[in-house]
């Protein structure tokens, strides 16, 4: 699990996972193992790598922690030890680089009911095992300068490899003036890691832009930068804290939000809209909705979810992927061929209007098995069924609970194609503090058979209050999760009798 969802699809599937199985995966036999507390908010997917050979310690497997302290913790994956395996900040206040206070106007998402009291690392990094290496960006205060890096960190030791950090800097040839602004900028995305190019994307609340920046793994030197609306405005790149999706040519596919859109007249600016670019970042076909202008003035971000690519098919339309939007409306599109701009109708594969009940997206879907897991904001996790590049028209099943706003990104364990399970993170609103959050885990198969709730199961599994976007990670007969004060594991609490031919955890 060593970047955002699991791979690069954005699936969010393990189907590698042979001790939990919807037999122990029941409250009798299954709950929180430990909890390992940490410096800020955990808005990053935990990464699980395994075999780590950590530095005056030896080989372990390790989970991977980025906090809004703008700390880095590697963690003993079995919780043998509750001290971190190293611990890396970006922060020194002594000499006067702390994170960014969510005081200033200009920051987005620095509001005390959401991101409070600090901004520093939120996207998901992203592990590159073949060097053991682990990318984060990070944004700091330096004596009054708002800055952001890029780190990449040694897994073994928490060191910044040679050449780490550098600060994060763009333009766009061709238009004087347009730059970077790392005041206004967010990166709420996940990192992508495709190709030897590690790839980095912001939005931002303010007069600014949308960028998908990418640099040299080996070198960090900058490679490529697209900054969305290079002679407009916004055109952020949200999508709910996933990172852009590549295929197997290392085109990359994102999401951009309200802001200027001209594509169809042949400008350079792609508010709105559903982008498929190429490793060096230049933008080869896009969908935009018909009623994006009307979007783009309501808020209605097109990029309040990222994209999933589902896996190949035949048929018309082999090559698909999958996206939402702040109305609700789910698009299936072509990959070969997204759409563009039409004024009286989208051309996309599929578009299920108002299935989202209560309209409103702001969490990722799953997949596993001909079959995508979408948890709405204030609705229940619902499994549509593919067949023949279609979904379902409604939910093929439903879950009997639903999750509060924003919602849930749901992720799928299996062992092949056999006991698979659905988990998500339900959190209960905006607010700080709050209630705990609730691990869930459902029968893939039939979603309304839930296995487990971490909150029927009593004081025992309780969590710490969530955050939002949070995304489990499952690995090795455990599952993790961040909160606003620490890391939630649970896993086998009690071996059950199993029969014969079975492995038992």
């Amino acid at each position: 699990m060593l970047t955002w969802h699991n791979d690069r699809a954005g699936t969010g599937q393990n189907r590698y996972e042979t001790m939990l199985t919807p037999a122990n995966v029941r409250p009798r036999s299954f709950g929180k193992r430990f909890a390992l507390r940490v410096d800020g908010m955990v808005y990053a997917q935990p990464l699980y790598v395994p075999r780590v050979n950590v530095a005056g310690i030896g080989v372990v497997d390790a989970v991977i922690v980025a906090t809004e302290h703008d700390s880095v913790y590697a963690f003993d994956a079995s919780g043998k030890r509750s001290r971190p395996l190293w611990r890396t900040s970006f922060i020194d206040p002594k000499r006067g680089i702390t994170t960014v206070p969510c005081t200033n106007k200009r920051q987005p998402e620095c509001d005390p009911t959401i991101l409070a009291p600090e901004h520093g690392v939120t996207g998901t990094p992203v592990v590159d095992p073949s060097t053991e290496t682990v990318f984060v960006y990070a944004k700091t205060l330096d004596r009054g300068k708002y800055l952001w890096h890029l780190h990449a960190l040694n897994i073994r030791t928490g060191t910044e490899r040679p050449g780490s950090p550098v600060a994060i800097a763009a333009s766009v040839p061709g238009y004087p003036g347009v730059r970077f602004d790392p005041e206004s900028g967010f990166g709420r995305s996940g990192l992508a890691l495709d190709g030897g190019t590690v790839y980095v994307s912001f939005a931002s609340n303010d007069d600014n832009r949308g960028w998908l920046i990418g640099y040299d793994a080996n070198t960090l030197a900058q490679t490529v930068a697209l900054c969305i609306t290079p002679t407009g405005n916004l055109g952020g790149i949200w999508m709910s804290g996933a990172a852009p999706a590549s295929d197997d040519a290392g085109n990359l596919y994102v999401t951009t939000g309200n802001g200027a859109f001209d594509a169809d007249s042949g400008g350079p600016n792609y508010g709105m809209s559903l982008l498929r670019v190429t490793p060096r970042l230049s933008v080869t076909d896009y969908f935009a909705p018909f009623d994006e202008h009307v979007e783009s003035r309501h808020d209605l971000d097109f990029a309040s979810t990222g994209v999933m690519l589902l896996p190949e098919g035949s048929g018309v339309h082999p090559r698909e992927a999958v996206s939402a939007d702040k109305h609700g409306w789910i698009f299936v599109v072509d990959r070969d061929h997204l759409g563009g701009f039409h004024p009286d109708k989208n051309d996309v594969v599929q578009q299920l209007n108002g299935n989202i009940g209560g309209g409103q997206m702001y969490s990722n879907p799953a997949y596993f098995n001909g079959a995508v897991y979408y948890a709405p904001p204030g609705q229940s996790l619902r499994r549509y069924a593919v067949r023949n590049g279609l979904l379902s028209e409604q939910p093929v099943s439903q879950s009997r609970d639903g999750f509060n706003y924003p919602g849930g990104t749901p992720a799928v364990s299996s062992n092949g194609d056999a006991d698979a399970i659905v988990w998500a993170v339900a959190v209960s609103g905006r607010v700080r503090g709050g209630p705990p959050a609730q691990l869930r885990a459902y029968d893939a198969r039939d979603v309304s058979i839930e296995l487990y709730s971490s909150g029927r199961a009593g004081a025992r599994d309780q969590a710490a209050p969530g955050t939002k976007f949070s995304v489990p990670t499952v690995a090795n007969g455990m599952v993790y999760f961040g909160t606003q004060t620490e890391l939630e594991a649970y896993g086998i609490t009690r071996p059950m009798q199993v029969p014969v031919g079975r492995q038992v955890p």
